[in-house]
C-alpha cells in the first residue's frame, strides 16, 4: 500500500490559516492536521513524534509546515525542527507565516521580472526602499532583495529604532548589509523616494504609505510594488490589477497586490507539491519560494 502524504500544521496561534489548509489539500496531500498555540519548546517533541511514527523510507511522505505570523520564529522553528530530527529518521519541513514568505518571494519575482524588461536592470543594479519593512512581507522581501544585490533601505515609520534592529538581526542572521531610514513622517518618505529605484511597499492592509504625488516627485523610480489590496491602497496610483503599468506622471511602472496573488499562490502550492514529490528530506522557506517564484514569473 503507498504511504498517504500527511501533514502536520503547526501555528503559535489560536488557529492555523483556512488558506494553508486549502492550498495543502489542493497541492496533494491526503491529510492535514492542526497544532494550535504551539510554543517553540514543543516543537521538538512534536517533530520527533511524526518521524519516529514511520520507518525512515517514509520520512519523505511526513511534512511539518509552521505558520503564524513572525518571520523569525517561524525561521527558528524550522531550525528547531531540523534539530530534532535523528538520522535516518526525518521529514520535510517548511514555513510560511501568514502567507509572507510566497508572498514576499512572489512580489520580488514581479519586480526582478519588470525591472528586466522595462529597464534591463537587475535586482544587483538598483535601490529599494521597503516600506513595512518590520512585518513579515516587508521583511523578507527585503532580505532577498539584499541577498541578490540589491542596495535595499528599510524604512521605520515610527523612527529609526525598530528598523535598525531589524537591520542588525538580518547581518546576523543573512549576512546581508541593509540600511535603516527614518521614515517617520510625510516630508522624510518623499525624500527617501527620490533617491530609490524601486519601492516595495508592505505596510499594514489599508493605511496609504505614499500618495501619487510623493511617487511623481521621485524622479529615478522604475518600479513599484504594492502587496496592500484593502483601500486605500498603499501606493497611490498603483491599481490593484497592475501588472508592470505606467505610473501616472512617471516614468515608473507600477504593480499590483492582485498581479502579486496569483504568483504567490502558485509559488505556496509548489513548495508544498516539491515535498510530497520529494525523494529526500525538504527544508523550506523564502529563499526556496524565490527561487521557484522567479520560474513562474519568467
Amino acid at each position: 500500500m503507498a504511504a498517504k502524504n500527511i501533514l502536520h500544521m503547526l501555528t503559535p496561534h489560536k488557529h492555523v490559516s483556512p488558506f494553508d489548509v486549502n492550498m495543502a489539500l489542493d497541492a496533494g496531500y491526503d491529510s492535514v492536521t492542526p497544532y494550535e498555540g504551539v510554543t517553540m519548546e514543543e516543537v521538538a517533541d512534536l517533530v520527533q513524534d511524526v518521524i519516529f511514527s514511520r520507518p525512515p523510507e517514509r520520512g519523505v511522505n511526513s511534512a511539518v509546515f509552521f505558520g503564524g505570523d513572525d518571520a523569525v520564529l517561524a525561521l527558528d522553528m524550522i531550525e528547531a525542527a531540523k534539530n530534532a530530527l535523528v538520522p535516518p529518521f526525518g521529514c520535510n519541513v517548511m514555513a510560511d507565516p501568514a502567507g509572507s514568505f510566497t508572498t514576499a518571494a512572489a512580489m520580488v519575482a514581479c519586480v526582478e521580472r519588470t525591472l528586466k524588461k522595462e529597464t534591463g536592470k537587475a535586482l544587483s543594479d538598483v535601490t529599494i526602499a521597503v516600506f513595512g519593512a518590520t512585518g513579515v512581507v516587508g521583511y523578507c522581501s527585503a532580505v532577498i532583495a539584499a541577498l541578490e544585490g540589491a542596495h535595499v533601505k528599510i524604512v521605520g515609520y515610527s523612527g529609526i529604532e525598530r528598523v535598525q534592529q531589524r537591520a542588525d538581526e538580518m547581518k546576523e542572521r543573512f549576512g546581508v548589509e541593509v540600511e535603516a531610514v527614518d521614515g517617520s513622517s510625510d516630508d522624510k518618505n518623499t525624500a527617501i523616494v527620490r533617491d530609490v529605484d524601486v519601492i516595495f511597499a508592505a505596510a499594514k492592509a489599508g493605511v496609504q504609505v505614499l500618495s501619487l504625488k510623493q511617487l511623481q516627485g521621485a524622479e529615478k523610480l522604475l518600479v513599484a510594488a504594492d502587496v496592500n489590496a484593502v483601500p486605500p491602497l498603499g501606493l497611490e496610483g498603483v491599481d490593484v490589477m497592475a501588472d508592470g503599468e505606467p505610473i501616472e506622471g512617471t516614468k515608473a511602472f507600477g504593480i499590483g497586490a492582485l498581479a502579486v496573488g496569483p504568483i504567490k499562490s502558485a509559488t505556496e502550492q509548489g513548495l508544498l507539491k516539491r515535498m510530497i514529490e520529494a525523494d529526500e528530506p525538504q527544508f523550506l522557506d523564502f529563499r526556496d519560494a524565490f527561487q521557484l517564484a522567479r520560474t513562474l514569473v519568467s
